[in-house]
């Protein structure tokens, strides 16, 4: 039986592709937190076959906050009250989470679970979401993709599900050709990096995820 002092968290990962950026962010953030005393449950959308589209099973009935949830709503609901700290690592497609990550928080953050409670059931989790991005790291578009997230993410869904503190970690140059907009919105892309070069780039990348999720827990400690 786990130790009831034991801090836990739930690592999910939205992508396709085992061998993706995504996929080894979210890897290396479950070793990090590994290595922190965390117990990590490590949730990858694609590898457990979830379905991202709303059923009626997993919504019998929208009035009734105590309705009987789909069975694998329910699983996935007992993953997250299992977790003091909820992690999602995912590619950012048109300023938002892939489908099957948004399909995950309609189907299982449902009203009665989530939310539409006086006392919230997610009251007191924290949750990082690591967005990778192709936008490059100098576009003058960045700050409004973080101001984007953070409004949908942390305040139109976390906080709104009554979750202590949620914090957006935005990681552009994702991308291993840099991509960039000009002032007419024309898309340019450069040659990709390789070599050396590349080697340098992925170690940057891992460094300032790894940062984001340090300043994350840090501000877990300080707030305990």
């Amino acid at each position: 039986m786990p130790n009831s002092t034991e801090r836990t968290a739930l690592v999910v990962v939205a992508h396709h592709r085992t061998d993706s950026l995504t996929a080894h962010t979210a890897r290396r953030t479950t070793e990090r937190l590994t290595a922190a005393g965390y117990r990590v449950d490590y949730l990858d959308l694609y590898a457990e076959g979830f379905d991202p589209l709303m059923t009626v099973e997993d919504q019998p009935d929208w009035g009734d906050r105590e309705k009987p949830y789909s069975a694998e709503a329910q699983a996935h609901m007992r993953r997250i009250l299992a977790a003091d700290v909820v992690v999602a690592v995912f590619p950012v497609y048109w300023q938002t989470v892939p489908a099957i990550l948004k399909g995950w928080i309609d189907r299982v953050w449902n009203y009665g679970f989530a939310y539409g409670r006086s006392k919230p059931r997610l009251a007191g989790k924290r949750m990082l979401w690591l967005g990778l991005a192709g936008i490059a790291g100098d576009d003058a578009f960045l700050p409004d993709m973080q101001a984007t997230l953070e409004a949908n993410l942390s305040t139109g869904i976390a906080y709104y599900c009554g979750f202590a503190h949620s914090r957006v970690g935005l990681l552009p140059d994702a991308e291993e050709r840099p991509q960039r907009l000009d002032a007419e919105g024309n898309l340019s892309i450069g040659a990709a990096v390789a070599g050396a070069e590349r080697i340098a780039h992925y170690g940057d990348f891992d460094r300032k995820a790894a940062e984001f999720l340090d300043e994350f827990l840090a501000a877990e400690v300080v707030s305990a």
